[in-house]
């Protein structure tokens, strides 16, 4: 198997709203309303929404390492754009 767009996690690099959904226990349309509210960071490319499978794995070691709650609308806006400015691999 190719290691080429994945990550260590053996992830894909980028995943579906469908396939994030479904990682998560939600439903698409949950998830499609978090992301239009900018509750829930994702990438646009010509209409199709998709999200960086790091995202999940960063909010899923943030909450190990919290050891509590994470709300994911704290990722998005400025928190993401100041951790990529940072030179950050999201």
């Amino acid at each position: 198997m190719s290691s080429v767009g994945r990550t260590p996690s053996s992830l894909p690099r980028f995943l579906s709203v469908a396939e994030t959904a479904k990682t998560l226990g939600m439903s698409e349309m949950t998830l499609y309303r978090a992301i239009k509210a900018g509750e829930f960071p994702a990438v646009r490319i010509r209409g199709r929404l998709i999200v960086p499978s790091r995202v999940l794995e960063e909010l899923a070691n943030a909450a190990v390492t919290e050891n509590g709650e994470v709300n994911a609308a704290a990722w998005t806006g400025n928190g993401l754009r100041a951790a990529a400015a940072a030179g950050a691999d999201l």
